[in-house]
């Protein structure tokens, strides 16, 4: 008891690592994955945990088969009565019935197992399809106590639904009575569950319905021969043979499945036999763990390397967005246009030469212009080099935001991912943020800022006081700003040749000023902060994607944990 109560405690472990949503996008055969997650929760709820918790609890036995081979007929016929309804309207078995004695009733009345199955109770009037989602309960006193018949519906149903609750009754039986036809035992829908009864070692008898009097033998020699070939070799065979029935709710009469029932009433009764067969089958369905559970943890690390894979594409197209930002620094792009006329007002003016004669001519200038109520040229060429340093911001962010979409779009999982965000987030996603301007214009004005400190503070030195004083910080701090979209490697000459020759003087001026290493620092200095402005910026961009996958699937020790709960299990799990 102490073995089995640890076994369960590492079943149970190993159950709440399944209970999340390990596969939420479309990525591999997602739809595979989620099959095999659902058939681990199953097989745990339905058979391992409640057989673990009740040993010696009731045998059941899931009536399981192809579509037309009489599975409910046979039921019907070992208990007696109709408790379940035959007939030639496909799906049959809407609703699955378990036939069981009254002594039993109240362990399969109970959500013991298949604890998901809401309970209908009734023995005949219970007959009937029933509704899907229901398991009913018939008590008949003709089934002997100790074990309870299923009848699933078909393996084969052309009902998806009906067809994932067959696999999921079979996966919670403790014996399968497979039922197939004379003609049909060779299809290969039926030999995959057998071979899957193989694998997982659950016990198992086959009922070969339909059987025309002339080939009896050899079909039931050749149905031997394909289950020794397939390892299934010692599996109990009947053979019922092909009979004219009055109607489709007609029983099989009692003397052909006498030997059927037999076989289940002495297994019912024999103690040691049916613990062999929960034995068999609960072990079986433990190693099958042992395979099963690691091939979920590798689906499981697929799916986090396809989330992965979505977070590297939205950080990859801002990457790119600000080597594009930098290219733009170099390209000389933001010199042309509105920039270039404000440097040639400016310039044009004579503020920069008339500055180099006099201190006093300088302020007579600003003073004669904010007389007549015009701003400064340097102030308008600050305000023109603002606004090219924001269109290139949003340039680069709709572009970034417009390649993320695509590439997403490109891949099932992301495709599906901006389907499931819905068409309001999807739809702004591929361009830039709404309030991207507002922030890019704050942040370009907090650079100019900053790069105006940068001169006052170099300006401050003794050596550089007097000059820096003879320009005004202003006009000095355009011209760092300007220094940093005209040149790469450091200060080799301005190269502001777009706007004449005063490139040369401007270069000249700041480094009469300041010096040639100090102009090589600043500008440095003054790029890297844009640099870092923008790429926050952006940042904040790609944040409207990575929000998306963000806490999105398995967490990232899930496969580790998954792969521990199942070693965890194959240790403890000698019955």
């Amino acid at each position: 008891m102490a073995g089995n109560d640890r076994l369960r405690a590492a079943l149970e472990s190993l159950r709440r690592h399944l209970d999340q949503d390990l596969f939420p996008l479309e990525i591999g055969d997602a739809v595979g994955d989620r099959r095999v997650l659902g058939e681990l929760r199953g097989q745990l709820d339905d058979y391992l945990l409640p057989r673990l918790a009740a040993i010696d609890a009731p045998l059941l036995a899931v009536v399981g088969g192809s579509t037309g081979a009489g599975k409910s007929t046979l039921v019907n016929s070992l208990a007696g009565m109709i408790v379940t309804e035959p007939g030639v309207l496909r799906p049959t078995t809407l609703a699955p019935t378990l036939v069981c004695n009254p002594a039993d009733a109240a362990w399969f009345t109970s959500t013991a197992i298949l604890p998901g199955l809401a309970r209908v109770t009734g023995g005949s009037a219970c007959a009937g399809r029933g509704e899907p989602g229901t398991l009913r309960i018939a008590p008949v006193e003709a089934v002997p106590p100790g074990l309870a018949l299923l009848d699933a519906p078909d393996i084969d149903s052309i009902v998806t639904a009906n067809r994932e609750l067959a696999a999921q009754l079979l996966a919670a039986a403790d014996l399968w009575l497979f039922v197939t036809t004379a003609a049909r035992y060779a299809d290969e829908v039926p030999w995959s569950f057998l071979r899957l009864a193989r694998e997982r070692s659950t016990a198992l008898a086959v009922i070969l319905q339909r059987v025309p009097a002339e080939a009896r033998d050899p079909v039931a020699a050749d149905l031997t021969r394909l289950l020794r070939e397939n390892g299934l070799g010692g599996t109990p065979l009947f053979a019922v043979p092909e009979l004219e029935l009055p109607s489709e709710r007609a029983r099989l009469p009692a003397h052909v499945v006498q030997p059927i029932a037999t076989w289940l009433a002495d297994l019912s009764v024999d103690a040691k036999a049916r613990a062999e067969v929960v034995r068999r089958t609960l072990t079986g369905a433990l190693d099958s763990l042992g395979t099963r559970v690691p091939d979920l943890a590798d689906r499981v690390e697929r799916q986090r390397a396809g989330i992965a894979e979505l977070r590297d594409i939205a950080a990859r197209a801002y990457d790119v967005a600000m080597s594009a930002f930098d290219e733009g620094m170099r390209d000389g792009r933001l010199l042309r246009g509105e920039v270039l006329a404000r440097w040639q007002d400016f310039v044009g003016t004579g503020d920069l030469m008339r500055a180099l004669e006099s201190r006093v001519g300088w302020l007579r200038d600003r003073l004669v212009a904010a007389f007549r109520g015009r701003p400064a040229p340097d102030r308008e060429l600050r305000v023109a080099l603002e606004s090219g340093v924001e269109s290139l911001i949003r340039a680069t962010a709709d572009g970034a935001a417009e390649r993320a979409v695509e590439a997403w779009l490109a891949l099932p999982a992301g495709r599906d991912l901006l389907e499931k965000s819905g068409v309001a987030v999807s739809g702004r996603l591929g361009r830039a943020s709404a309030d991207l301007p507002g922030r890019a214009g704050a942040a370009v004005r907090d650079w100019q800022g900053h790069v105006l400190d940068l001169v006052r503070s170099e300006g401050a030195d003794r050596r550089t006081l007097a000059r820096a004083a003879s320009f005004g910080v202003n006009s000095l701090g355009v011209l760092i700003m300007l220094a940093v979209f005209s040149t790469t490697g450091g200060i080799t000459g301005i190269e502001l040749g777009i706007a004449g020759g005063t490139g040369v003087l401007s270069q000249k001026l700041l480094e009469a000023v300041f010096g040639d290493q100090a102009v090589r620092t600043l500008t440095q200095e003054a790029r890297e902060d844009l640099r870092r402005r923008v790429r926050a910026l952006l940042d904040e961009e790609r944040s409207r994607f990575t929000s998306l996958v963000e806490g999105l699937g398995p967490a990232p020790e899930t496969a580790a944990r998954l792969r521990e709960a199942a070693k965890a299990v194959q240790e403890r799990g000698v019955l």
